[in-house]
């Protein structure tokens, strides 16, 4: 152990990380996506229909599980940036959390014999203590990018790996998690997919997880009334977190209505919405690839321009189909999109807490990741205002089954094509009042 420890404490990134390297911090993603998305996909239907518990106690205990995530965000950004220790500012938050984690979220599978009472109280430590470390662990990840990758080029490439894991793990955790827990069970699918998702970290975590050698002065604490401060005041930081909200709210929008879209639109059953996803997510990992070039020649705001304008106007494309091909020839052209906007809101960010650094003297990546996890949490709130929205507004009602109102699918059509195009445009003019133009500082 103190060998471990002592090996732990000496590492350190002088130079640009090897494509070794490169390639074990990116797996992170595998795992922090597949977990994320079999929770936010089928915790509610596990808890509802195959434990009984009622709709509106499931439902409480979400909000208390968004509530929660949203506050931890900036506080334990604020904390990482605030603490020293023999083995770095990240590695200790993610050494220990690593496995609280992975035990969490098996757990949440996994409940004893209770009754109803018993399994809420269940659901809401277990998750609360999910929450906790997961946010410990991906914020952290998330902080040590801009370090690891310094300059535009190295951060587009190195963020190439980390976003396809990512999306190799959101295919797993809403594709892979039905198979698994429809042939062993759901303790099955806790066990296979925790086992998964602690190797794949503790490969990352000893491979490609490294934090440099800071000037002292960069290292030190900042006041906590100078966090907020400087932070809010940040004219480049302002723009982006505000754009970074409307763009995930436009994709929140998409998924969610989506299912609305196979059944109630394009008349399909609703497991062929899977083909639709899927022709959004295996098209952005190639067009990642795309966008690293594009970064790489151009700058990290107009790549973003760019990517933000091409998946707002293929959206459009959804309100004309009246088959599922068709909608998956839709979600090629966005795909595209989704890929740039993967690739390069980090790569802003990056940029971001550079300029911040410049300014300050202060390295403070735990802060500006935490504060725009906090802000961007509104998405969720959004989404569902818009979906109520919508529907209520054309007629929806879930008792008259597949007998809709004429203006059901028209409603729908705007829901999943003009209202994220709405959206992309905010975001767009957000993205364009981004006031750093050149590569790197």
């Amino acid at each position: 152990m103190t060998s471990m420890t002592t090996r732990l404490r000496d590492r350190r990134l002088d130079d640009a990380p090897t494509r070794a390297q490169a390639i074990a911090f990116g797996a992170s993603g595998f795992p922090t996506q597949l977990m994320a998305q079999t929770f936010s996909a089928f915790v509610v239907y596990f808890y509802v229909t195959h434990l009984g518990v009622e709709p509106t106690w499931v439902a409480a205990a979400m909000i208390a599980h968004g509530i929660l995530n949203a506050v931890l965000n900036p506080v334990v950004g604020a904390l990482s940036d605030r603490i020293r220790t023999p083995w770095g500012r990240r590695i200790p938050w993610i050494g220990l959390g690593i496995v609280p984690l992975v035990v969490a979220f098996a757990l949440v599978w996994m409940p004893p014999e209770l009754p109803t009472a018993g399994l809420i109280a269940w659901f809401l430590i277990v998750v609360a203590v999910y929450d906790i470390a997961f946010v410990v662990v991906v914020l952290n990840i998330s902080a040590l990018f801009p370090e690891i990758f310094r300059t535009t080029d190295e951060r587009a490439r190195g963020n190439v790996p980390r976003q396809i894991f990512a999306i190799l793990g959101i295919v797993l955790g809403t594709a892979g998690a039905p198979a698994l827990y429809g042939s062993i069970g759901w303790p099955g699918m806790a066990i296979v997919l925790s086992a998964v998702c602690l190797v794949l970290l503790v490969w990352s975590f000893f491979g490609g997880m490294i934090e440099r050698r800071v000037p002292e002065a960069a290292s030190e604490a900042m006041r906590w009334g100078d966090q907020l401060k400087y932070t809010f005041a940040n004219r480049a930081f302002v723009p982006y977190v505000l754009g970074s909200l409307f763009i995930q709210t436009s994709i929140a929008v998409v998924l969610a209505a989506l299912p609305f879209y196979v059944r109630y639109s394009l008349g399909a059953a609703e497991g062929e919405g899977s083909l639709l996803l899927g022709a959004i997510f295996v098209t952005a990992i190639p067009s990642i690839v795309l966008w690293s070039a594009i970064v790489r020649r151009t700058s990290p705001r107009a790549a973003l321009l760019w990517s933000v304008a091409v998946f707002g106007i293929a959206m459009l494309g959804y309100l004309l189909p009246s088959t599922v091909l068709a909608a998956a020839l839709v979600g090629v052209a966005v795909g595209v999109g989704v890929g740039g906007l993967l690739q390069l809101l980090e790569v802003v960010l990056a940029q971001i807490i550079d300029e911040d650094a410049a300014r300050t003297g202060h390295r403070r990546e735990g802060a500006y990741f935490g504060v725009n996890g906090f802000v961007v949490r509104g998405s969720v709130v959004l989404q569902a205002v818009v979906a109520a929205a919508v529907l209520t507004a054309s007629g929806f009602d879930a008792s008259l089954g597949d007998a809709q109102p004429e203006a059901v699918d028209g409603g729908i059509r705007v829901m999943v094509a003009v209202v994220p195009l709405g959206f992309a445009a905010l975001a767009w003019l957000c993205f364009w009042l981004y006031p750093i133009r050149t590569r790197d500082l």
